[in-house]
Formats: C-alpha cells, sequence, structure tokens
C-alpha cells in the first residue's frame, strides 16, 4: 500500500481520506511510526494554536513543545468511530494543554484562573493591536477590543509579572554602584524590634512601679495627653507629674541600660 504522505501532491479529498485512514489504523493498532506520520501531518495545526499565545513571557518553542504534546494526547484518545473530525477533537485538547502549562507551570506565584485567562487574552492584543494601529496599543485600545475595564487591563498587566521570579542574590547593576545583592538593597530597618526588647527589659521595673505612676505614664505616652491634662485627671499638681515622669523613666532607664545610666552617673561626678 502506497502511503499517502509520499504523493508529493495528493489532492483534498485524497488527502483527508488518507488521514481517516491513518487515524482508523492508529485507533485499531497504535504504533510509534503512525503516531509521528500523524503528528508530522497535524503539526500546522498545533503550531498555529501555540502562535495563538506568542508574543509573552513564554517563548515560541516552548509553548510549541506543549502544543505538541496536546496533539499527540490527542491522537492517542481520538475515536474515528464516533463520526467527529479529527480537528474538532484535537483544537481543545491541545488549547487545554497550553493553558494548563501557563496555570501550573508557568507562574512563579499563584494568579487566579480568571486573571491568567485575561493576562493571554492582554498579551495578544498588545501583539496585535500596533501593525493595525502603527503605534503602541494603549491601555484603553486594549480595554476597548476586548471589552474589558480599563482596570482589567492593568490588573492583568501587573499580574502577569507573576511569570517569573527574581532572586534576592542576583545583583543588579546599578550606575557607579558596586553590585550587591538585591536582598541588601530592599527593606528598611524595623524598629519595632527594638520597642519589643526595651518593653521586655523593663517589664519586671514596670511591675514593681506604684499603679497611680503606671497610670502617669499611660497617660502621657498611649493617650498622649500633657502634664496639666495628667494633673486634671489624676488630682494632683502638674509640677508633682513632672516629678514622677521623670523619676519613673530614670527607673526603667537604669533597668534598660544600666551600663549608661552608670556612665551618665560617673561623668556628672567628675
Amino acid at each position: 500500500m502506497t502511503r499517502i504522505a509520499d504523493n508529493p501532491s495528493p489532492g483534498v479529498k485524497e488527502h483527508l481520506a488518507g488521514e481517516k485512514v491513518l487515524l482508523r489504523r492508529h485507533a485499531q493498532n497504535p504504533t510509534p511510526a503512525l503516531r509521528a506520520e500523524l503528528v508530522g501531518r497535524f503539526m500546522p495545526l498545533a503550531r498555529r494554536l501555540a502562535s495563538r499565545y506568542a508574543g509573552g513571557a513564554e517563548p515560541f518553542d516552548d509553548l510549541l513543545q506543549v502544543a505538541c504534546l496536546g496533539l499527540v494526547k490527542a491522537i492517542d484518545r481520538f475515536d474515528p468511530g464516533r463520526g467527529t473530525t479529527f480537528s474538532t477533537f484535537a483544537v481543545p485538547t491541545i488549547l487545554g494543554e497550553l493553558k494548563r502549562h501557563f496555570r501550573d507551570r508557568g507562574w512563579s506565584i499563584r494568579v487566579p484562573r480568571d486573571v491568567q485567562e485575561r493576562i493571554l487574552k492582554v498579551e495578544k492584543a498588545l501583539a496585535e493591536l500596533p501593525p493595525r494601529l502603527g503605534r503602541s496599543a494603549t491601555v484603553s485600545d486594549v480595554a476597548e477590543k476586548l471589552d474589558l475595564t480599563e482596570e482589567e487591563v492593568l490588573e492583568a498587566m501587573h499580574a502577569s509579572q507573576g511569570h517569573h521570579s527574581l532572586s534576592l542574590d542576583v545583583s543588579p547593576s546599578v550606575d557607579g554602584e558596586e553590585p550587591s545583592p538585591l536582598r541588601e538593597r530592599i527593606g528598611e530597618v524595623d524598629l519595632g524590634y527594638e520597642a519589643v526588647e526595651y518593653g521586655a527589659a523593663i517589664a519586671p521595673a514596670l511591675a514593681e512601679i506604684p499603679e497611680r505612676d503606671r497610670k502617669i505614664l499611660h497617660l502621657r505616652f498611649v493617650e498622649d495627653l500633657t502634664q496639666r491634662e495628667i494633673a486634671a485627671q489624676v488630682g494632683i499638681s502638674q509640677m508633682h507629674v513632672s516629678r514622677i515622669l521623670r523619676s519613673t523613666l530614670e527607673r526603667l532607664r537604669s533597668e534598660a541600660d544600666p551600663d549608661a545610666v552608670a556612665a551618665s552617673d560617673g561623668g556628672r561626678a567628675a
């Protein structure tokens, strides 16, 4: 039997009939040779579907490889006896494999599925619009084409950065500076840690302070009242409030850093 693939210029009907014969033979007795021949015949279909998602962060060769995987799955699962054409069966199978690739392996962070789908549409529109418009596409151009709001387009463009992550150990070059790891260029000192340590250091002394003095500290440093307002609440003079605050703070300071207090006392004695 002469294979249709050996005929350099078969007619359309003969070509389709040959595909049906190969698909029926593969369904009845699958072999690597038959699968390879069918993959070769339907490769243009896989390439066309992969090109729908080209232009984004994923290399086209990777997309084509995923599409080919979907094509092989479609060939192995196709049942000619159901009367459906192979293309009708294969297209959703290949597209499903491409979408699964983006959903499961193409993201460094978890992005909701509906946002992933929107990202693919936005990236496709950004690739198609410039030749048609003769300029770079704006957010409003993309929103109009896809019937989305500008906020939805911006969300998709921002979320698309989740395709790839950047290691904190990389050393990006900065003009006029020596390259250093990214982890040394971001973040800031959290002064809250010092407050926690200071609070733990003074906790024993704070527990021994009379209740009235603790209330005065609370009114001054938590409720941010003035000494005059505190005096009115507690029922003592403003000068008395001032003396209590000064003596209490000195006591707490000595508990938190006794070495500093000792050095300060030594300096005054000198």
